[in-house]
């Protein structure tokens, strides 16, 4: 593909050389001669100037004397944009394997790839377009919407509802009873019923060996277009609002609410029926606190999780803390 071609294609203004062939993307560091790059802060500009890339993506008003650059409004988006055209997905060819179980009364659109081990059970819908790859296992009455992508073991449970270009990476569980019990006068913990339901709204993608409970008499919804990373758990009636993104290994225990546009780093832990308003950030390692509010737009840290400002003041003088305490001894012992 020709730089003069990848700039048409991504609106960009191009400096240098047009006819240089690009056959891939890399990082600023690894890029060669036949690669695609991109840098966007002033630091990644900089290591531009060095980089053996044969073309490079910068910011309007970016361009690298000598060197063969495009300019764009978003370099790394631009970027994703080529890689798609490079590196395009094979498809697996429609139709059901011979080896997958699909009940009679299971509505499969003929164009969508059901892989081998399959199995869907009765009265379970699989929509147009979409692909089912090995050992997928589709509940009754579950649906699965368009264009979706399920990858090796994902289990769907029964009733659970999925919507259109939905991504669901190898492991992924979905519909699985919540962690709710009652503690009887027998002292023991009895089962309280798990019989609500799941939905996974549009454009949806959740990482490998995550969870997703379902309500227990209501529903655990995941809003259109949020991102869910590997190893989360997100239990029953918890609601997650649109465009969100949740990284590794965080758990949100059962009815919290998160707001649209909100941001979990790694290992966050929220507490049972808080709520996260629209546009917060929760930092790594943070907790909520169960019934705790986190006010719309708000950055938090620590635990219990604490607005950014306050949580870098207490963790400073928790650093200096040993060296006061020193200090303190030193003169108590002077002053005897």
């Amino acid at each position: 593909m020709r730089v003069d071609d990848i700039a048409r294609r991504v609106s960009g203004k191009l400096q240098g050389n047009g006819a240089i062939t690009i056959r891939g993307v890399a990082s600023l560091e690894a890029a060669g001669p036949e690669d695609l790059s991109f840098a966007e802060e002033p630091r990644a500009l900089s290591r531009a100037r060095e980089s053996q890339a044969g073309c490079i993506l910068v910011p309007r008003g970016g361009a690298i004397p000598g060197r063969t650059t495009i300019e764009v409004e978003w370099p790394k988006a631009s970027l994703v944009r080529v890689a798609e055209i490079l590196y395009p997905e094979e498809a697996p060819a429609p139709g059901i394997h011979p080896t997958a179980v699909v009940d009679a009364s299971a509505d499969v659109a003929r164009d969508a790839s059901i892989g081998p081990h399959v199995v869907i059970e009765k009265e379970a819908r699989v929509g147009a377009e979409t692909r089912l790859a090995a050992g997928v296992f589709i509940g009754a009455r579950a649906k699965v919407g368009r264009q979706c992508i399920l990858y090796p073991r994902v289990t769907v449970y029964r009733g659970a509802q999925i919507g259109d270009r939905v991504i669901l990476h190898a492991g992924v569980v979905i519909g699985s009873d919540g962690f709710g019990y009652v503690f009887t006068e027998g002292r023991q913990h009895k089962k309280f019923p798990q019989i609500g339901q799941v939905v996974i709204e549009n454009d949806v993608e959740i990482g490998s060996h995550s969870t997703v409970d379902r309500g227990s008499l209501g529903v655990t919804r995941i809003g259109a277009g949020t991102k869910i990373d590997n190893l989360v758990q997100i239990a029953h009636n918890v609601t997650i609002g649109r465009g969100c993104l949740i990284a590794a290994q965080t758990g949100i225990a059962g009815s919290a609410k998160v707001g649209d546009h909100v941001v979990m780093a790694g290992q966050v832990g929220v507490g049972d029926h808080a709520r996260i308003e629209d546009g917060a950030v929760i930092g790594g390692q943070a907790g909520i606190l169960p019934g705790k509010i986190v006010r719309k737009g708000a950055t938090v840290w620590g635990t219990p999780a604490r607005p950014l400002r306050e949580f870098k003041r207490m963790y400073a003088w928790f650093s200096r803390r040993a060296a006061t305490e020193s200090r303190i001894t030193a003169a108590q012992k002077r002053s005897r």
